[in-house]
């Protein structure tokens, strides 16, 4: 399940969004699967009001960023440059702020809209490019572990996977086959 420790998730909604398409047992799950999935999932990070209405249009719009974001996301991994169309969805999603300011000092908040899905994408958008251009982007890479599609933030550079999940699925993967090895001997 996405969220279950990734690091980089909690601070970058955009990263916990590319980790909602994963690979169970090999098999492709998508998390936001429908509109009530993409609406509870906007929902619990408080991209959207809790009432806001979320159609089939929108969910796939949110699926569609999602399939950009990861291209953006292998791109900057693998030190390429990504495919014009997925540059142009970010672009296209960011959508400029404003600020307010009231007792507690000034406060940055997106423009309001009839539209609260494309402003949650815009505001996923904002945290994309805070991702790839800030200083932690040096620190993103997707896991090492087979069939794993997850991408996290390095937490020191040893790290190769997404969550401990994976991390023991690959050190049982290879203390099983040593074992076939010694056998086979």
């Amino acid at each position: 399940m996405s969220g279950d420790g990734i690091p980089g998730e909690r601070r970058f909604p955009a990263l916990a969004l590319v980790n909602t398409r994963i690979q169970r047992s090999g098999v492709p799950e998508d998390l936001l699967a429908d509109a009530a999935a993409v609406h509870d999932w906007l929902a619990r990070r408080d991209l959207i009001p809790a009432d806001a209405g979320v159609d089939e249009v929108q969910a796939a719009a949110v699926r569609a960023f999602r399939e950009s974001l990861r291209e953006l996301l292998s791109a900057r991994e693998g030190a390429s440059a990504p495919p014009p169309g997925d540059l142009a969805a970010l672009n296209a999603a960011l959508a400029a702020p404003t600020v307010t300011w009231d007792d507690g000092g000034p406060r940055r908040v997106r423009r309001p809209g009839p539209d609260e899905v494309k402003g949650a994408l815009a505001d996923l958008a904002a945290n994309a490019v805070d991702l790839l251009t800030g200083a932690e982007a040096a620190s993103l890479a997707s896991c090492g572990a087979h069939g794993c599609i997850r991408f996290f933030v390095r937490t020191h550079a040893a790290r190769q996977w997404c969550s401990n999940r994976c991390g023991d699925r690959v050190r049982a993967a290879r203390h099983y086959a040593r074992r076939r090895a010694a056998a086979d001997s």
